[in-house]
């Protein structure tokens, strides 16, 4: 498993949702990720099969009671040669444990410690509970989001994934950087709520120009406009477009049949429902394969909408391998693609490295034999 991160060691103190995403990322890119168990917690932080689990792949995995003196001991040493720590407690919690960034770095001052929340690291809300709907609710986020009745969670790609993780690899990636000309490691407070907050820039700059309204269902972007939406098509199933520019527009009426004068007019928003009623019964006449077979790989912009079962099946997703199957099912496959670093899909994770980790930070075989007998180290 190469990748632009080979050498580079983490450690993930296991939690749920952003914080092994993280993890998986760096895993992806070629990093030795090593993941902090509690004892009596669920091994891998989730409910799935460990084996199938994608956002658990490409870990080893070390069990340690981190109420015990002797395995924060074994923890600190393991930190001695790790470039980077990724956790996702509330605020305090490593620094009650006795691993907060003073205590780590004083051991390792090159260590990048990342630190995922929803609220961040200050603030009001600091300590609050909270989930992404709440995280992309205070960004901005969710209110342009869904239907003209009421917001509509996108998931939780935009909170925990994109406004979360993908920003606390970026900044682990930035620091790690930088720290080859300082020799210096840095404390990352990564929050999905600013993180929310920076994905909608392009909307808040639209808005403050007067290009977007402040109101769900009536922009361009955000399903109103009749030309960047789905439809149903005749068997149940949807397609979408997007012809936004002229000539991808000039295209799509003219292989829909549907060059009339009111479809000349879209700029015109009071004709934005009558163009919508007119597509809806014009896509409602053909299956979607059948429309996939006259529009897709065309400039107008169009796509089926896949399911989970459909998308991995797809002739341009399985030419481009973007997802892979793993014991039986599909994952998607590590990106972004490098040229030279390519990334090979990472392993099922291993719960069988403990001795090893221990072994690697310098514990000899009576040392990792005392820790396990006391109960500092489960395995």
């Amino acid at each position: 498993m190469p990748g632009p991160l080979q050498g580079v060691k983490v450690i993930e103190m296991a939690g749920v949702g952003p914080g092994p995403f993280c993890a998986m990322m760096l895993a992806d890119a070629g990093a030795d990720v090593i993941t902090i168990n509690r004892p009596n917690t669920r091994t891998l932080g989730n409910r799935r099969d460990p084996a199938t689990d994608a956002l658990a792949r490409g870990r080893r995995h070390l069990t340690l009671d981190l109420k015990k003196p002797e395995a924060i001991t074994a923890m600190l040493r393991i930190l001695e040669s790790a470039q980077v720590l990724v956790e996702g407690y509330r605020p305090g919690v490593m620094e009650r444990l006795g691993l907060g960034p003073d205590i780590c770095l004083e051991h390792n001052p090159r260590l990048v410690y990342g630190r995922m929340t929803g609220w961040g690291q200050t603030g009001p809300l600091a300590h609050a509970a909270g989930h992404d709907i709440n995280y992309i609710s205070l960004a901005g986020a969710l209110h342009a989001i869904g239907d003209v009745e009421k917001p509509l969670p996108p998931l939780n790609l935009v909170g925990d994934f994109g406004g979360g993780a993908m920003m606390l690899a970026f900044g682990i990636a930035s620091a790690l950087y930088e720290s080859q000309r300082s020799g210096r490691g840095q404390v990352i407070d990564a929050a999905m709520s600013d993180g929310a907050a920076i994905l909608m820039a392009p909307f808040f700059s639209m808005f403050a120009s007067g290009s977007w309204k402040d109101a769900r269902q009536t922009n361009t972007l955000d399903g109103a406009a009749p030309y960047y939406c789905s439809y149903r098509c005749s068997d149940g199933k949807f397609i979408s477009i997007a012809p936004l520019e002229p000539q991808f527009y000039e295209l799509f009426i003219n292989l829909m049949e549907i060059d009339t004068a009111a479809f000349r007019q879209r700029d015109d928003r009071s004709k934005w429902p009558l163009l919508r009623a007119k597509l809806e019964e014009r896509f409602a006449t053909r299956r979607r394969d059948e429309w996939c077979h006259v529009l897709e790989g065309t400039d107008v912009c169009f796509a089926p909408v896949l399911n989970l079962s459909e998308a991995p099946l797809h002739p341009h997703n399985q030419a481009r391998n973007t997802f892979t199957k793993v014991a039986g099912s599909w994952q998607p496959s590590p990106t972004p693609r490098f040229s030279r670093t390519v990334s090979d899909l990472p392993p099922a994770p291993r719960t069988d490295a403990a001795a090893e980790v221990l072994a690697e930070a310098g514990l000899d075989p009576q040392g990792i034999e005392a820790l396990r007998k006391s109960g500092a180290v489960h395995f």
